[in-house]
């Protein structure tokens, strides 16, 4: 994980953009809040080492049980014949090829009287026949990884020598599980996660494979600070992964390492030690090479740093220094765009990959709201285009040459397809459309997209939702819809929150204001100790544009946004009187309270200067809950109640209580069960309910609706 986003809240000519939604004979409706549970999204692509096949996983939405169930599809790259099932579900993901293309593996969830059980890896031969269990450890298997023989299976589990004792023979008697936690490191739960266990890190864990047979499942690594991420080297005799030796490493900035463990087992060995956050990495095909995406450390801390791309010389087990190739491609390596309908479940695939030659890397980078593939040049750096287009590049994968990919890609107008991507050419071939039957109906339209200039000279790109059928010369109701992170961005990838708002009748805006990732290192970085502050004007300003350009009625205008647009929700209400309406998402209100609280923490001078009680007034004047008495505006908050990103208490719950006192009208919305991800990959029911109440609160004192719901009882 890179630096950036271990300290957010949650959070390209060759190719034109994928062609969207086809017209279709019949009258469109406008599209659904409900239409969430028809969504079907296809993730984690595997392409085969021959470049001829992709295996990749389904989700589909259970309305039955109100959950989401996922399975393993294949599909032929050269899209002559539809994807079709490959295994029963419903909860299979993380697919696999063996190098020769004769197996698949991938992981398998089940349950057990109604209890899910931990997940196991299968194998499934390619000729035909069922698949079978190759592991059956006591807390389970994540996703493989096949060595360059297809002999050797490796992955990683936290499985001690004590479950494994315990499950081959159990007590008569099962022990009590103790529930007391002794905690003794500043960060010790993490949100969607809850507590860690430091007695219990992950491992590499293998399989042999020979004849149709395997091995018992045997541990390669005893790294006592875990291993994650495992690369085999060409050889196949080495396991390189990510693992970081340092008890507290909150104390200082970023640092990654990488070490290696002979895949016969042995002692860890480290490869690199590096200033900074490390994300995907790779060696050259002549194994000479190490290439890594990282967020760099600077001194002064910012409290964003871009990520680059970085190659190192490799030799005797060891990387020497790394060199940046992307000092002069000022945007951000390895970077995305921020939506509401990346897979709800499921894997994500991409990272580096090397060209056949060894002369050029191919990685996602984000540009002003569009995420495509670019092709860096490993000894220059120079970056040419792959893919291009108004669009977003979410996931990727490339045959054992290089020559094809496979990437999912979505547009305003498509959920996400997956696709065939020759990498000399760019040229796309179309390969799932399970949408199509259902996008075809809906009166989907695109953003216009805007630029305007704020205060102080700045250019901002905004994207601007309007209704279907819009009237030029009508005044809309207009909705500011604000992105979180705050170092992340909205763009060009299907919105359904956007899309419905749009359909009700609102204008939306959803503007990148400064702090937004994708617009250069500077215009991200400029908010440190500022934030909440200009990010606020420029997006205000957006909406004096709306007004201006005669698409917003000034007299009914709604803000809202989630985790750091609630922050700034928030704020911009303690701060200005024009918004009839707001809806504040899992916020921060009291900087302070989330310093203690949060399931990271901030001793590094990136957003604040020092701690709380070294620098009290810094903390209160950027806090919402300072400046609550000014609040006029009707306020909603909505709360995940197992949110540990942004604590409930520190944002929403001190906000409606103060709001109470002041007897300014407000209702608070609690998601039981819910986490930061409530919008992204919350229980369907939940994210329905979550747009219909901020899009009813705003019904009620902008359109006039009669909303009893929130009326005091």
């Amino acid at each position: 994980m890179i630096k950036t986003i271990s300290f957010t809240f949650f959070l390209c000519a060759a190719l034109g953009a994928v062609s969207e939604a086809q017209p279709s004979p019949v009258a469109k409706r406008p599209i659904a809040e409900t239409d969430v549970t028809k969504f079907m999204w296809s993730t984690d692509p595997e392409i085969s080492a021959d470049g001829r096949r992709v295996a990749f996983v389904k989700v589909e939405v259970n309305e039955k049980k109100d959950d989401y169930e996922t399975s393993i599809w294949l599909g032929a790259t050269d899209g002559r014949t539809p994807p079709r099932r490959f295994t029963a579900g419903p909860r299979d993901s993380g697919p696999r090829w063996s190098p020769d293309g004769t197996l698949l593996a991938f992981v398998r969830g089940a349950e057990k009287e109604g209890k899910r059980q931990p997940s196991q890896l299968f194998l499934i031969p390619m000729s035909g026949g069922e698949p079978r269990a190759i592991t059956d450890l006591p807390k389970g298997a994540s996703s493989a990884t096949f060595s360059s023989d297809g002999k050797t299976l490796v992955f990683t589990s936290n499985s001690t020598d004590e479950d494994i004792a315990l499950a081959k023979n159990p007590p008569k008697e099962p022990a009590r599980e103790p529930d007391i936690k002794v905690v003794t490191q500043a960060v010790y739960r993490s949100n969607g996660g809850g507590y860690s266990d430091p007695t219990r890190k992950a491992q590499l864990w293998a399989v042999t494979l020979s004849d149709g047979s395997s091995t018992e499942p045997r541990r390669i690594s005893n790294d006592p600070f875990g291993a994650a991420a495992p690369l085999f080297s060409k050889d196949g005799s080495t396991l390189y992964y990510r693992s970081l030796h340092v008890k507290e490493p909150y104390y200082e900035d970023s640092r990654s390492q990488i070490w290696s463990v002979p895949v016969a087992g042995g002692e860890p060995k480290r490869v690199l030690d590096f200033a900074g956050a490390i994300g995907d990495f790779d060696f050259s095909p002549d194994g000479k090479r190490l290439a890594f995406t990282a967020a760099k450390n600077t001194t002064p801390v910012r409290s964003h740093d871009q990520s680059d791309l970085f190659i190192a010389d490799f030799a005797d087990g060891v990387a020497g220094i790394p060199k940046n190739l992307t000092t002069a491609y000022d945007y951000d390596v390895g970077g995305g765009v921020g939506g509401d309908q990346a897979p709800p479940r499921g894997g994500s695939v991409g990272g580096i990959i090397w060209g056949p030659e060894g002369n050029s890397i191919l990685v996602k980078c984000s540009e002003q709201g569009r995420a495509n593939l670019k092709r860096i040049d490993a000894r220059t750096g120079a970056v040419t285009a792959v893919t291009s287009g108004d669009q977003d590049v979410m996931q990727y994968s490339a045959s054992a040459d290089g020559k094809t990919l496979v990437a999912l890609i979505s547009t305003p107008t498509v959920l996400g397809d997956l696709h065939a991507v020759e990498a000399a050419t760019g040229t796309t071939t179309r390969l799932s459309s399970f949408n199509d039957e259902l996008f075809g109906g809906l009166d989907l339209t695109l953003p216009d997209d805007v630029w305007y200039t704020s205060f102080d000279g700045k250019k901002i790109h905004a994207l601007v939702q309007r209704p279907p059928r819009f009237e030029a010369g009508k005044k809309y109701p207009l909705i500011l819809n604000i992105h979180g992170g705050p170092h992340s961005a909205y763009g060009y990838t299907f919105f359904h929150e956007m899309q419905w708002m749009a359909a009700k009748g609102y204008v939306v805006l959803y503007p990148n204001p400064r702090g937004s990732t994708g617009y250069g290192q500077d215009f991200a970085n400029i908010i440190q100790y500022h934030y909440p502050g200009d990010d606020a004007k420029d997006l205000l300003i957006g909406v004096d544009e709306m007004v201006k350009r005669g698409w917003a009625d000034p007299a009914k205008l709604a803000v809202t946004g989630g985790s750091g647009g609630g922050v700034l929700t928030n704020w911009i209400v303690t701060q200005d009187q024009r918004f009839k309406a707001a809806a504040s998402q899992r916020s921060i209100a009291d900087w302070a309270g989330f310093w203690y609280t949060a399931d990271f923490v901030l001793f590094q001078p990136s957003w604040f200067r020092a701690a709380p009680w070294q620098d009290p007034k810094d903390f209160a004047a950027r806090s919402a809950i300072t400046f609550v008495a000014n609040v006029k505006t009707p306020l909603m908050l909505i709360e995940g109640e197992d949110d540990l990103r942004t604590p409930p208490s520190d944002g929403g719950e001190q906000m409606f209580r103060a709001l109470k006192y002041l007897k300014i009208d407000t209702v608070m919305v609690r998601f039981p069960g819910e986490t930061h991800e409530l919008s992204r990959s919350g229980k369907p029911s939940h994210r329905i309910g979550r747009l219909r109440h901020i899009v009813g609160w705003f019904d009620k004192y902008i359109m006039g609706e009669s909303k009893p719901e929130y009326d005091v009882r």
